[in-house]
């Protein structure tokens, strides 16, 4: 059975980035081959190859088989079926930098900035699932999420299925409003969530993977409604901002989000549920997490974000696991 290996060093990444090696490294990907077999393939003399599959050699990318000599010639085959490109690329600061990679929220967007003079907070959204796992594999030093479980509990079920073996820290920062976003006024008349089938009625959808969008999904499930029966269901936008300017462009009617996000864009907002947003965070990731982490209960933060409409910010900081 073949099996996918990531890419590990900025050497194997170099030296993919020449278009000729790359097409080298995927027909041994599919079969392996000799050196005139490949040079066929190619269009290219059997020494053009043999630079080449040396470098692709050196690097682990591939292997020979086999020793030439007596008529049979040397085998070359790629050392896995598929390889997978995900490196963290940080800038080079006298400040430490941090990655979230996560569920879009606003008041964190208002704490990095006015984290900046001591941690480099750069913001990924992603939504609650994806972040999750760029989490697991390395690629974030901390996440978001407000996935609600079957169990009516949010995200500790989801961390603990992804972190078997823990590890990681739960910390709330926030419980949110997050309902359906219309024009002000209502001048379509929307009461719940069953208007959605309506079909003069437009909707702007959240990324797969988001809490927002799993939560609707659970409640449509719920209700037997088809997302093909929602007009809109697969345009998707990745934060809540972008579903309430879309709504406030006149690009769509009706959008799940925010509460904040949806006063921030003039529109009226219809409120549905009551969520908890916790950040999740490797436990040897805490030091460097200091000043975010610090901040969380201080009065400072409430200072910053108090004002966002469906915010509560009393359970900022505290640990939920």
């Amino acid at each position: 059975m073949k099996q996918a290996l990531p890419l590990a060093t900025w050497e194997q990444t170099r030296l993919l980035s020449d278009p000729r090696r790359l097409r080298l490294l995927r027909l041994l990907m599919a079969r392996p081959a000799t050196l005139s077999q490949l040079a066929r393939m190619v269009g290219q003399s059997p020494a053009w190859v043999q630079h080449h599959l040396r470098r692709l050699e050196r690097a682990g990318l591939v292997q020979a088989e086999g020793s030439a000599g007596r008529g049979r010639p040397r085998t070359y085959r790629a050392t896995a079926g598929a390889f997978v490109l995900q490196r963290l690329v940080l800038p080079e600061s006298t400040r430490p930098t941090a990655v979230f990679a996560g569920s879009h929220d606003l008041a964190l967007e208002r704490l990095a900035n006015r984290l900046a003079p001591h941690l480099d907070l750069v913001l990924y959204p992603v939504g609650s699932l994806d972040g999750l796992v760029n989490l697991r594999q390395g690629l974030c030093h901390l996440s978001g999420a407000h996935l609600l479980d079957e169990d009516g509990s949010y995200n500790l079920p989801t961390v603990r299925r992804l972190f078997p073996g823990g590890g990681v820290r739960v910390v709330t920062l926030a419980r949110r409003v997050q309902g359906l976003m219309f024009a002000s006024g209502n001048p379509h008349g929307i009461r719940g969530l069953d208007d959605l089938t309506r079909p003069d009625l437009r909707f702007v959808n959240r990324n797969r993977g988001s809490g927002t969008r799993v939560w609707l999904d659970a409640r449509l499930r719920e209700r037997g409604i088809a997302p093909a029966a929602v007009r809109g269901y697969a345009r998707e936008v990745a934060t809540h901002t972008a579903a309430a300017r879309a709504v406030a462009a006149g690009e769509a009617d009706v959008a799940l989000g925010l509460e904040a996000a949806a006063r921030a864009a003039g529109l009226d907002f219809l409120p549905l549920f009551t969520e908890r947003f916790d950040l999740i965070f490797p436990e040897e990731a805490t030091r460097p997490l200091l000043p975010l982490l610090e901040a969380l209960p201080a009065a400072e933060f409430r200072r910053l974000a108090g004002d966002l409409p469906g915010y509560d910010l009393a359970p900022a900081g505290t640990v939920v696991a």
